[in-house]
């Protein structure tokens, strides 16, 4: 899956913004570095939309998950369209999360 994978955001910018979160050797540094480079908006609704994609995940109804989060039922129908069709993103992150948590 992964030799396969070609992004179409593929750049040197984005290499570069992408290894310089790698390098955050903590939570203490990620608060640090996403303060700076994104709005207090911004990182609310990343943190929003991932919650979002848990919930489905977990088969929660649109209705909780609106009710729970406070996302738009428009932010949950994308978040599901991302999980059924995008590019497996956010099942990464979410098994490794429930891996580190055993």
């Amino acid at each position: 899956m992964r030799s396969t994978y070609e992004s179409k955001l593929k750049s040197e910018e984005m290499d570069f913004l992408f290894d310089a979160i790698l390098s955050l050797k903590d939570k203490e540094e990620c608060y640090r570095f996403f303060e700076d480079i994104c709005t207090i908006n911004e990182i609310k609704a990343l943190a929003q939309r991932l919650q979002v994609a848990k919930m489905l995940i977990e088969k929660r109804t649109y209705l909780d998950i609106a009710d729970s989060t406070g996302a738009s039922t428009a932010t949950i129908s994308r978040v599901n369209r991302a999980l059924n069709y995008g590019c497996d993103g956010y099942k990464i992150i979410l098994k490794k999360l429930k891996d580190s948590s055993k």
